[in-house]
């Protein structure tokens, strides 16, 4: 079989620091955090008080007040990023076959915010009043079904569930479904709206949240020694991927090429990760090899960099174990010091920030970074915002479960040695 090339020509975002990939870049560059007081509900009985939360949002900029109805949080984002993702693209859908368009697009978590408010409603007035549309509006792939129902969308669809990994798998599936010519594009990513009194509860009970609630816009500190959570975000981050032949015909704007593709099960607990990143880094290996790189060819590796004790040391101990000498001068970053952890989006919207990164040769900063760990030594690019000719890229997912997965990009025509 001849492999098809696949590259990526939309992008779109929905972000605690931006509701459009234009807004999100701008602040993710300049180093803007989206944490602050948590709006969504009365956090007063909770440890932690603070998320970052997608603000300015009129959900029926996009879905018809009466079908919100129909609709939880975490799909009305999915719905707008994939409008914006789209429409970036240039995609003429009227002018293509949509048996050849696809759909892979998951969320970690899913309806949390109706399966609450549906619980309530059991408990308050019994079965007789759940609401018919509990199930379509809680389960994880309606995000893809109804992206693939409102552009008629036709082609494979599908939804991974890997926990915080889940984005970052769907970029990678679509990339391999693509490369195998099942399909000519494919809106890839993840989506997440699980600010909640659950969500928050469930993970500040497991000591996974950061609790400065007297800062919440330094609350998020990956690699930095005093780092004590992760802060919970939410929002989309969907990219059009385009077998590169089909792109080239229709003369359109290409960001860069998808060349590699990794995962890993770490089999070892179910949220602890391996000792020492092992199965992260058997992730990178993996994702390189599948590109036909070595790991002296990457120049920005996005981290999954949570800000939380054990991954930001394990993912470190990674990288090295894979970069061997390189690991010391790759410029590394994480988003989720600007905007938390998006759980299952979290790999979308780190997607696209890749894609902008290596059109733009910028490495984001990663915040917040004031405390050396001599557990994490590397170059985590910190504080501000760095001008970088990056050829070759690595995006990290890592989540609960032990799932692990890496995606490599590139500049399009850009090969080593050349």
């Amino acid at each position: 079989m001849t492999l098809k090339r696949v590259v990526v020509t939309g992008l779109g975002t929905i972000t605690p620091i931006g509701n459009t990939v234009g807004e999100f870049w701008s602040n993710l560059t300049t180093g803007k955090s989206g944490a602050g007081p948590i709006t969504r509900f009365d956090p007063v009985n909770h440890k932690t008080k603070f998320a970052c939360e997608v603000k300015n949002f009129n959900p029926e900029d996009f879905v018809p007040a009466k079908e919100l109805r129909r609709l939880d949080t975490f799909v009305v984002y999915a719905i707008a990023t994939a409008e914006e993702a789209l429409k970036d693209s240039g995609l003429e859908l009227d002018k293509e076959d949509l048996t050849e368009i696809g759909v892979v697009v998951g969320s970690g978590i899913g309806g949390l915010q109706v399966m609450e408010e549906q619980h309530t409603v059991l408990m308050a007035q019994g079965p007789h009043r759940i609401s018919p549309f509990l199930i379509p509006r809680l389960i994880c792939n309606m995000a893809a079904g109804q992206i693939s129902m409102r552009f008629g969308l036709k082609g494979p669809n599908s939804c991974p569930v890997t926990a915080c990994a889940t984005g970052t798998h769907a970029i990678g599936d679509a990339f391999k479904i693509i490369q195998r010519g099942q399909a000519v594009a494919i809106l890839s990513g993840g989506t997440e709206s699980a600010i909640t009194p659950l969500g928050v509860g469930g993970f500040e009970n497991m000591k996974a949240l950061s609790s400065r609630n007297d800062s919440p816009e330094t609350a998020s500190r990956p690699f930095d020694l005093e780092r004590d959570g992760f802060v919970m975000g939410e929002g989309a981050g969907i990219l059009v991927l385009e077998e590169y032949e089909h792109a080239k015909a229709r003369g359109a704007r290409i960001y860069c090429e998808v060349v590699g593709y990794g995962m890993t099960a770490d089999a070892h607990h179910i949220t602890a990760p391996a000792p020492e990143g092992e199965g992260a880094a058997r992730s990178m290996r993996m994702a390189l090899k599948d590109a036909g790189l070595s790991p002296k060819d990457i120049d920005h590796i996005n981290a999954h960099g949570t800000s939380t004790p054990m991954n930001d040391k394990n993912e470190t101990a990674a990288v090295k174990t894979v970069f061997g000498e390189h690991a010391h001068t790759v410029a590394i970053s994480s988003n989720k010091s600007m905007v938390g952890h998006l759980l299952g989006a979290a790999g979308g919207v780190e997607g696209v920030a890749m894609a902008k990164s290596i059109h733009h040769d910028i490495v984001p900063p990663t915040m917040n970074y004031t405390t050396p760990d001599p557990d994490c030594d590397l170059d985590y690019t910190p504080n501000k915002a760095r001008k970088l000719v990056i050829n070759a890229a690595m995006s990290n997912s890592l989540g609960f479960g032990g799932h692990n997965t890496t995606v490599i990009f590139k500049k399009l025509d850009w090969s080593p040695g050349a």
